[in-house]
């Protein structure tokens, strides 16, 4: 089979894996997600599709255990947050951070700062900012989702104007 007779039967598989892909995550971004590293995955593995083989059972394959593994990893994820939410919180500051000592400060002092908030504010917030989805956040504190959302939008604007008086 050529690539592009290939790319063709792929492209044409695209509402089935889709309505799949939205069967295992629950959320259209995320199926949309699962859907492209399938995609990238059947096209990387191009050359280990038989072709007297079915290719929709292959991609379904493909994306089962690409959810699966995607699975496991956030599950993994979420038991070190868990553990040790500021330890997280902090291992997420110097990731992200660069080797200048004057970086560093900032950092250290955008930890005092979120340390600082209300408890209202600053769980949501590093729980957001950890890795976890609104959904997620707002199942968790037992709250509506728009309250959820809107506990972060304020622990964000509080965060920059607290950080503004620091630079200034």
């Amino acid at each position: 089979m050529t690539a592009i007779e290939f790319n063709t039967k792929l492209v044409g598989e695209r509402i089935s894996l889709k309505n799949f892909a939205l069967s295992l995550t629950h959320n259209p971004d995320d199926a949309l997600d699962l859907l492209q590293d399938t995609y990238v995955k059947a096209l990387t593995y191009r050359e280990k599709f038989e072709e007297s083989t079915n290719l929709k059972a292959w991609l379904f394959t493909i994306m089962k255990n690409t959810f699966i593994n995607s699975y496991r990893r956030s599950v993994k994820t979420k038991a070190l947050i868990s553990k040790g939410d500021d330890l997280a919180l902090n291992r997420a500051y110097k990731q992200n951070s660069y080797n200048h000592s004057e970086d560093r400060l900032s950092a250290k002092e955008i930890i005092k700062r979120i340390e600082k908030l209300d408890e209202q504010y600053k769980l949501p917030f590093t729980r957001y900012y950890t890795g976890y989805k609104y959904e997620e956040i707002a199942h968790e504190m037992k709250l509506p989702l728009g309250t959820v959302k809107s506990r972060i939008f304020t622990a964000r604007k509080q965060l920059m104007d607290a950080l503004k008086s620091v630079r200034n």
